[in-house]
């Protein structure tokens, strides 16, 4: 019987779907399954198999085979045993991508210990919360981190660098997993601010399995692909979607380390020929900004992103450069990935700034505030369908006659001016349409005529004056419509993003109130 992985196109993808076949990708079990194994240990038996090609911000590469991998992170769960980490135990794995980072995570997940990825660039306070959240046994970090966790209170801190894996060539490079697909793996948190923490999210074995969707139809991944996802492996995407989900197929992969600089993703992306590769919208962005971008010559065949919404103007730019669609895949860290673009799928169409249509087996609807469905055209809160109760994604969304879906911004990022609802990643694409413009946020401000009116923060290529001022309202008001247009502009030098490179509007809101207060009071 053919596997999942056979079937390109949209039709065979519902003709085939059921669940039970995701199991047929695995050597596991709902008895007896681990994520090590299934990404690394079982593609092993090929020693010269690449699993990761690290590209390094500064022009070095690590290439890695599985069987590096296999036996690195072996003897790594060797030495924790020794240690006396024990099944459940958490362990915090602080590492940008490298040989270390790969050893210790698979290395803590073949224990039967929960991995905790944590964000590199996280400062003392940031890492503080989330190690008194956890509570970890032992926190895995690089020489310069170390400093950050000194003052707290019962951590043990590991420097894991080459040399501390050198020390560890005499444990045995075979260790064998005994957890069940039910039993915890790794704790996940969502890039909220530290002055907020998210609640981590925690997933079992079991996870990799119903991720297998998402790699099947929302990255496209099959065999043979060369799959490259820059995004960092301490959140949702870079993590689960760009590392897991491809080891998982046995696939050659692309990992980023260092500061991300398009120019060095760009030459990586034509020196080792990647086929497929999944981004956050910043990304490719920050690719449209590259002059080098034409440059290369590339192989690319299938694009997706996720995070948030991608503006026109990037899409079509992406789009000529690699000459394929880019697909948006869209989801939360809490309910997993639930509208896809099918990429590779030859009778999908992708429409521009769709979010494209559920995956197999999902159902997804826009509802109004009474839980009614919304005819299309019409924007409402998306919702998912789990377990025979609608779970809310907290997005606001509409479709269209054809069931495609529509983001239309956070549920908290409605402007709502003079009894006028309006979508901020409406706006902020309009605005992003203007060639000097190279980032916009839009928020709701205060404002005692209409309730609030339209502020958008830019930044644009050349100093910013009443003209540009005047060319980017324009530009909304012929675009959307004579309301929508930013009343107010501010220039900025960079817009506050999350640590998933989102763009931070909460942020730029409770700026505006403490300024609004400030005024108030003086």
């Amino acid at each position: 019987m053919k596997k999942l992985t056979s079937f390109t196109s949209y039709a065979d993808a519902h003709k085939h779907w059921h669940p039970d076949k995701l199991w047929d990708l695995f050597d596991g079990n709902p008895d007896a399954l681990n994520i090590a194994h299934e990404c690394i240990d079982r593609h092993a038996s090929d020693i010269e198999r690449v699993a990761i090609i690290v590209v390094h911000a500064d022009g070095r590469e690590e290439h890695l085979t599985y069987r590096d991998i296999s036996q690195e992170s072996s003897r790594f769960a060797n030495f924790l045993v020794e240690q006396g980490v024990r099944s459940g135990d958490r362990v915090a794995v602080m590492l940008e991508p490298s040989r270390s980072f790969y050893a210790a995570l698979f290395g803590v997940i073949k224990t039967g210990a929960i991995a905790v990825p944590l964000f590199t660039l996280f400062g003392p306070d940031g890492i503080r919360l989330r190690v008194e959240d956890c509570r970890p046994r032992i926190l895995l970090t690089h020489a310069d981190k170390a400093a950050h966790t000194q003052d707290i209170a019962g951590l043990q801190t590991l420097v894991v660098d080459t040399p501390f894996l050198e020390r560890l060539s005499h444990y045995d490079a075979h260790f064998v997993p005994r957890t069940a697909s039910g039993d915890l793996a790794i704790f996940q948190y969502t890039s909220g601010t530290t002055r907020e923490l998210p609640d981590a999210i925690r997933h079992t074995h079991k996870a990799l399995v119903t991720l297998m969707v998402a790699a099947l139809y929302g990255t496209g991944l099959r065999p043979g692909d060369r799959f490259f996802c820059p995004s960092s492996p301490a959140w949702g995407h870079g993590l689960w979607h760009g590392t897991l989900a491809p080891l998982a197929l046995g696939l050659t992969i692309g990992a980023y380390a260092g500061k991300y600089n398009a120019a060095r993703l760009l030459q990586a992306l034509s020196e080792h020929r990647f086929t497929n590769m999944s981004a956050a919208a910043t990304h490719y962005r920050m690719i449209r900004n590259a002059p080098e971008a034409t440059q290369y010559r590339y192989c690319i065949e299938k694009l997706s992103f996720t995070g948030e919404p991608i503006d026109s103007a990037t899409e079509t730019f992406i789009e000529d450069l690699f000459q394929t669609k880019v697909c948006s895949m869209y989801g939360t860290t809490e309910i997993g990935v639930i509208l896809v673009s099918y990429p590779g799928a030859d009778d999908f169409e992708v429409k521009p700034g769709s979010l494209g249509k559920p995956i197999p087996g999902g159902v997804v609807q826009v509802q109004d505030a009474e839980g009614n469905v919304c005819p299309p055209g019409t924007v409402g809160e998306m919702k998912v369908m789990r377990r025979g109760e609608w779970v809310a994604t907290k997005d606001l969304g509409r479709t269209d006659e054809d069931g495609y879906f529509y983001h239309a911004g956070r549920a908290d990022d409605v402007i709502i001016s003079a009894g006028w609802t309006m979508s901020a990643v409406e706006i902020e694409d309009a605005i992003l349409k203007h060639p000097a413009v190279l980032e916009a946020a839009a928020i709701g401000v205060p404002d005692s005529l209409r309730g609030q009116v339209v502020k958008a923060f830019v930044v644009a290529k050349q100093p910013g004056d009443d003209i540009l001022i005047q060319e980017i309202q324009d530009a909304v008001r012929f675009r959307l419509s004579q309301h929508e247009y930013p009343r107010h502009v501010e220039f900025v030098s960079e817009l506050p993003k999350t640590p998933a490179g989102k763009i931070h509007r909460k942020k730029l809101r409770e700026r505006e109130m403490q300024l609004l207060q400030q005024t108030s009071t003086t």
